[in-house]
């Protein structure tokens, strides 16, 4: 294995122990016994733990704005098509940390860390903060479109929507952990579609 392929080893499974068991309950020696590698190795690589788990929140906040974006900005799609599908998007994530019948683990790096923000140091903190504005900005250029489509009534407001389905999205993990199970995210998706297409009829 290439040094570029045992860095990206080692990110995946910090993200896997990460997601489980937050910042405080991930340690290198974790990270080595999961790879059947050394600590030193981890070290060679990383140099500490702050800066590997920046440098694996960071992927993963692209890799999740990246996919989201392709769901919202898709122009072809109804707000409820684009809800489906995030839907969709968020039960594989879901369904990666719980498969069947194993419900109630944690299945967000976002929602894990902030749990544990205050050992994340500034840049993690500040990558934090960054993922929510980039997320309300996405939905707010989603519910804009969706009310040149016709989709919203005049007395809908974009920006109080999308302020509406980011603090779902922000808090999707927690929801499920509270509700017992993924259903009662579905649940709270499609809730505020059918209010917006109430309001929009």
């Amino acid at each position: 294995m290439d040094e570029t392929d045992t860095r990206q080893a080692i990110k995946d499974a910090a993200l896997e122990l990460l997601v489980r068991d937050g910042y405080r309950g991930t340690s290198f020696g974790d990270i080595s016994a999961a790879l059947g590698t050394t600590r030193a190795n981890i070290h060679y690589h990383f140099g500490n733990k702050q800066a590997l788990v920046n440098e694996v929140l960071g992927d993963y906040m692209q890799a999740t704005l990246s996919a989201l974006r392709a769901v919202w900005s898709h122009e072809g799609s109804s707000l409820a098509e684009q809800t489906e599908a995030m839907i969709a998007y968020s039960r594989a994530r879901f369904r990666h940390f719980n498969p069947a019948g194993t419900e109630g683990h944690n299945w967000s790096l976002i929602s894990r860390l902030r749990q544990d923000a205050d050992l994340l140091g500034d840049d993690g903190r500040r990558m934090l903060n960054h993922f929510g504005v980039e997320l309300l900005a996405l939905f707010t250029q989603a519910f804009l479109s969706a009310g040149r489509r016709g989709e919203l009534a005049p007395k809908v407001v974009a920006a109080d929507a999308a302020l509406l389905l980011a603090a779902i999205a922000d808090n999707a993990a927690p929801i499920t952990l509270a509700e017992g199970g993924f259903e009662a995210l579905e649940e709270t998706y499609r809730s505020l579609t059918r209010i917006i297409k109430s309001s929009a009829e």
